[in-house]
């Protein structure tokens, strides 16, 4: 059974810095994992995502050159270094991992950014 762990949510100034990371268990690979989230009445929305093999990475344009999503393999865990962050990025943040046309969720962890 796949399980998706998040950590490392909180409160944060903007324009600080903040490290989501996902641990899996389960399996030892996937096809890929991203971040997802979702603020209080809006709909869950991509942010990142990182193919296990090759490593090659999408992000969406609001956090382009602010996050960063990155995997340790020997680990099972996918990171997001979430630097200068907006008010806007406050929302529940959900790991998503993929494989064999399964698709499987973390339970979120909640960042809150302060102006």
């Amino acid at each position: 059974q796949v399980q998706l762990v998040e950590s490392g949510g909180g409160l944060v100034q903007a324009g600080g810095s903040l490290r989501l990371s996902c641990a899996a268990s389960g399996r030892t690979s996937f096809h890929t994992m991203g971040w997802f989230r979702q603020a209080p009445g809006k709909e869950r929305e991509l942010v990142a995502t990182i193919r296990w093999s090759g490593g090659s990475t999408y992000y969406t344009d609001s956090v382009k050159g602010r996050f960063t999503i990155s995997r340790d393999n020997a680990k099972n865990t996918v990171h997001l270094q979430m630097n200068s962050p907006k008010p806007e990025d406050t929302a529940v943040y959900y790991c998503k991992a993929t494989v064999n046309g399964n698709v499987y969720w973390g339970q979120g962890t909640q960042v809150t950014v302060s102006s």
